[in-house]
């Protein structure tokens, strides 16, 4: 298996998993607690790994995002507390997730081994949010929170390595949205608003930007043995239906 092709089959894993605790209502009912909204504690949670930017920057930053919906989330986490101190309580969450979660999944002690060294082999110029959450200090030191921690940074390290390629493509990240495999409901669900455009003219530029995206983010995989790729591979898919299985859920990740 070659780095890139490590990049491309690890990523519907480690797109799950790194959001998974996001979504987990103890995640949103601690938002609650500490006055914020769902979205003010993800837009605030994810970006106050930079400090207190400005909502431009910011959305710059995230890119994804729709700048209406980052600044919304931003000023509204601001008025709470400091940014960093939001994402510090984002990241306590996240472990508390993996402890929970991920702590008795057999080879969870592999897969920090090998996640780690994928994540501090990652090159970061050009992705600042990586370079920021990678350098935040991990609270909690069981294998479950430090492998939620890891996956989450091999969801950013992707995620900021496609805004460079969808940017080199000569698409929007909403064009990007668009033609991704979720379509409109994506571009949605990340603040946008219709009317969209047409999405078939953008689906060619999305699949080149793809490949560099995994040409990128490969990168960092060539830490590993092509056979030690493989492992790190089938033991984050078998960490999605093991959780998958826990939940009710059954089908295979593609």
């Amino acid at each position: 298996m070659t780095p890139e092709q490590a990049a491309s089959a690890s990523r519907p894993a480690v797109q799950e998993l790194g959001g998974a605790f996001a979504e987990c209502p103890k995640t949103l009912r601690r938002a609650r607690q500490l006055g914020l909204t769902g979205w003010a504690f993800y837009v605030t949670g994810w970006g106050g790994a930079l400090g207190d930017v400005g909502p431009e920057t910011l959305a710059a930053t995230l890119g994804f995002v729709a700048a209406d919906a980052v600044q919304e989330g931003w000023e509204s986490g601001r008025r709470v507390d400091a940014p960093i101190r939001i994402a510090e309580h984002y990241l306590a969450e996240c472990c508390r997730w993996g402890r929970e979660r991920l702590d008795a999944l057999p080879g969870v002690d592999r897969l920090v081994v090998l996640a780690e060294r994928v994540v501090l082999a990652a090159d970061p110029a050009g992705l600042p949010l990586f370079a920021a959450w990678r350098a935040m200090p991990v609270p909690d030191d069981a294998p479950g929170a430090r492998a939620a921690v890891l996956v989450r940074l091999l969801r950013e390290h992707r995620m900021a390595a496609q805004l460079l390629a969808v940017r080199s493509a000569g698409m929007t990240p909403l064009e990007s949205l668009l033609a991704g495999p979720e379509g409109a409901a994506g571009a949605i669900a990340y603040g946008w608003q219709p009317p969209f455009p047409p999405f078939e003219p953008l689906v060619r530029r999305r699949v080149w930007a793809d490949a560099i995206t995994d040409r990128i983010t490969g990168g960092a995989y060539r830490i590993l043995e092509a056979s030690e790729r493989h492992e790190l591979v089938g033991l984050l898919n078998e960490a999605v239906q093991a959780l998958r299985m826990q939940a009710g859920q059954y089908p295979a990740v593609g």
